[in-house]
């Protein structure tokens, strides 16, 4: 086959993927996308053509997948059209790289081992998965999109509780060898066969295992959707309105637990009015209601924390969450790019990073743990701040809240994908997950993934919902991504090591 003809078929098999990922859900074309891509590259003429391939394939998911970035860029930050373009298949580009060079390593090790069908098992899907783990912390980390997302209503969803995101996309992607294998080779076939079965018929298995298990009794919550519109948000002819709205929206109706989105009051907290959180301090001494809501907060000058403030039992300081995991351009301007920021008209600022490690706030009988907005792509550090209180012996989070405002986004296919993602958290740590957002998805999530309630996206509303807290430790939440990744190296460095005990098979 044509070097071109193949680094179009990588270019579309990439660009297919996107469709296993929500809103479309069809899990199946992963498999069929990657079988097709592991296909070309064994045909490749050499490394250097699977890393070619590799890059189109990941260059085309990545760009396709995220191409929502697109309306925050250009709609509403302004940035001209074509640089906008140039910038996101920039940002593709230069993440494809390393998928490009996980299939040349893949490549130059199947080249060189006898047995190639093992090899095509053993080496591609290690290569893989370790070029996903990587993606989530080199530049600080943008994993949307990894293979495992893919797969939280596949029967795979099972392993996420012991392997997480980047083992069930380990897994995601050995289905795919096995079904190269039966194509391409005729070696080792039994085995390929056997694993197509095994690893589907086990994580069927796998649901019936609850790995946590009740605490206390179910709170019931309310969950506030504003829909402000994200050229609004910001105006200062909407602020009033919008400070009146969240005043009245969140003094309705009592409740356990009442969630604002992230920045719902578009104001620092010492610049609001000064009874505006007495009067919800109020409201929650009389009625016993919980009240978390999103904005702002300095703590010096020059120092801006994007936070939830936890008003209960008439004190509207009971708890603060800041942010820690920050979006690059977004809350933090990396060095150097500060001539590209000044470009766009969004009202971006150098946050503060919160600590990793912050405690969870109880309510009733539960202990909640909020993350804000793009946090909740970092499975590993909300199972590092439940593991680091079990070693404490402290109280463990027993929900998990979400508070976003991804209106940035417009009406695209960001908001089932960050829907999926939270999904993806409750699978890996077995909590339900509560998500307030300013224009969806607005959701509860019970702890093995299912989602219970939704509020239509870009309406505004309330979603009322009973929630059950969950205690106790899923494997991951213990061992975290160290597994996988650390498996995938030594896989990799035992085929490494025979290759370098005998002569290459092919140059």
């Amino acid at each position: 086959m044509r070097p071109t003809i193949s680094f179009a078929l990588a270019l579309l098999a990439g660009a297919v993927s996107v469709f296993a990922f929500a809103p479309f859900g069809l899990w199946p074309l992963q498999s069929a996308a990657f079988a097709l891509l592991f296909l070309l590259i064994l045909r490749a003429a050499s490394s250097r053509a699977a890393l070619q391939l590799g890059w189109a394939f990941a260059f085309a998911a990545i760009g396709c997948g995220t191409h929502w970035l697109y309306v925050s860029l250009h709609d509403y930050g302004g940035l001209p059209a074509p640089l906008t373009v140039l910038a996101l298949a920039l940002m593709a580009a230069i993440l494809a790289v390393l998928y490009g060079l996980a299939m040349a390593a893949a490549s130059w090790l199947i080249r060189r081992t006898p047995n190639q069908a093992l090899a095509t098992l053993m080496v591609m899907p290690a290569c893989w998965m370790l070029a996903d783990w990587t993606r989530s912390w080199i530049f600080t980390g943008f994993p949307w999109l990894a293979t495992g997302y893919a797969h939280t209503a596949s029967p795979l969803a099972a392993y996420a509780p012991l392997l997480g995101v980047y083992g069930v996309g380990w897994l995601a992607t050995l289905v795919a060898a096995c079904l190269t294998v039966l194509i391409g080779r005729r070696q080792f076939s039994k085995t390929a066969v056997a694993l197509l079965i095994m690893i589907p018929v086990a994580g069927i298995a796998l649901q019936s295992v609850m790995w946590t298990t009740p605490l206390g009794k179910p709170l019931s919550v309310r969950l506030l959707q504003g829909n402000i519109p994200q050229d609004l948000k910001f105006n200062l002819d909407q602020l009033k309105s919008t400070l009146n709205m969240y005043q009245q929206m969140v003094s309705e109706t009592p409740a356990d637990l009442i969630a604002t989105p992230e920045t719902a009051l578009p104001l620092l907290a010492s610049q609001l009015p000064p009874s505006y959180f007495g009067q919800w301090a109020s409201f929650t001494k009389e009625t016993g209601s919980t009240v978390i809501v999103g904005v702002p907060v300095s703590i010096g000058p020059g120092i801006y924390l994007n936070s939830v403030i936890g008003i209960a039992d008439g004190n509207a300081n009971a708890y603060r969450y800041d942010k820690h995991h920050l979006v690059p351009f977004g809350e933090f301007i990396p060095p150097g790019a500060r001539w590209f920021v000044e470009l766009m008209q969004i009202p971006l600022g150098d946050f503060t990073r919160g600590s990793l490690l912050q405690p969870p706030m109880k309510i009733k009988d539960q202990w909640l743990l909020p993350n804000i907005c793009y946090e909740d792509l970092f499975g590993e550090e909300i199972a590092q701040q439940l593991q680091a209180a079990h070693m404490r012996h402290s109280p463990q989070a027993s929900i998990l809240l979400n508070v976003s405002n991804i209106a940035w986004f417009g009406d695209t296919i960001a908001l089932p994908q960050h829907l999926q993602i939270s999904q993806m958290r409750t699978l890996e740590t077995g909590r339900p997950m509560l998500r307030a957002t300013n224009t969806g998805a607005t959701a509860v999530i019970d702890a093995s993934g299912k989602l219970v309630a939704s509020l239509p996206p870009f309406t505004r509303g309330t979603l009322a919902a009973k929630v059950q807290g969950m205690q106790g430790q899923t494997p991951y939440i213990v061992l975290g991504n160290s597994t996988v990744a650390g498996l995938a190296a030594l896989i990799l460095l035992l085929f490494w090591w025979r290759v370098r005990r005998r002569p290459p098979l092919a140059s």
